[in-house]
């Protein structure tokens, strides 16, 4: 939208300096084309400074994604190092309950053994 815009000033620009210079005189046919480069020049400029704020715009927005990713992955691995914990937590818990269910049918065991 901008480079219209910016096309449309610069063609009433040199409209405006085609219709004031006289026809006649040959230094003020050079004054057109003077006006008319530096016009171009305005031009490039611009459509620079667009292509450039274009590309950082970019640019900030990929650094953003890859940040988010970041953040997701180290969630990922947050969650997965917390499962780890309590799934070995769980193990311990049932290793703990077989062991202690172990010792009470081996005392169950002997003192049943004398009471025949």
């Amino acid at each position: 939208m901008t480079k219209i815009i910016a096309t449309l000033i610069a063609s009433l620009f040199a409209t405006a300096a085609f219709a004031q210079a006289p026809a006649a005189s040959a230094p003020a046919a050079s004054t057109p084309a003077v006006a008319q480069a530096k016009e171009t020049k305005a031009v490039a400029k611009a459509d620079a400074k667009e292509t450039k704020a274009v590309v950082n715009a970019e640019a900030k927005e990929a650094k953003t994604v890859a940040s988010a990713k970041e953040d997701v992955a180290g969630a990922k691995a947050d969650e997965k190092v917390a499962k780890v914990k309590a799934h070995s937590k769980a193990k311990k818990a049932k290793a703990k309950a077989h062991a202690e269910a172990a010792s009470a049918e081996a005392k169950a065991a002997p003192a049943a053994a004398p009471a025949k």
